[in-house]
């Protein structure tokens, strides 16, 4: 019996495999095709390039039986697809959930957290003279660069 679902299939339940050295040209079909003599497969996914929408190497393949899983490895790792060896291997981690910690919605997948960062550059301006200021003179210091400069060369001659 063939299970079917309206939706994404719950992969925890399943037996994930990497598989590693795809094509460009390697397709979701062509995988699944590939593997599914070794048993009934719950789900396969290749990554993709997020500007390029290109493969971005690798896929993953999901059994329900772990037995198929094994078999799949024994019988896929080292053998050649769209010229190329593949390099098949039990999943290591599992999939995330979402990238961006929303529900999975496209609306929620396409936003980016905006992190200020810890290590910012001193804000840097010219004063009314066009002369270089670092901004000192908030925090006490009254001359800008080029004044540091002839304060500099006053001392050494």
């Amino acid at each position: 019996m063939s299970r079917r679902y309206n939706g994404p299939p719950d992969t925890e339940s399943l037996f994930s495999l990497k598989v590693d050295n795809l094509t460009f040209r390697t397709t979701v079909e062509s995988l699944r095709k590939a593997f599914e003599k070794y048993g009934e497969i719950g789900d396969v996914y290749i990554p993709r390039d997020r500007y390029t929408q290109e493969s971005r190497g690798f896929g993953f393949v999901r059994f329900y039986d772990e037995r198929d899983a094994e078999d799949a490895i024994d019988g896929m790792d080292g053998r050649i697809m769209d010229g190329r060896e593949l390099r098949v291997q039990l999943a290591k981690h599992p999939r995330p959930p979402n990238r961006y910690g929303g529900s999975g919605s496209r609306r929620d997948s396409g936003r980016r957290q905006r992190t200020r960062s810890l290590s910012r550059s001193r804000s840097r301006s010219y004063d009314r003279r066009g002369r270089y200021s670092n901004n000192e003179s908030k925090r006490g210091k009254r001359y800008s660069r080029s004044a540091s400069r002839e304060k500099s060369k006053s001392k050494s001659h």
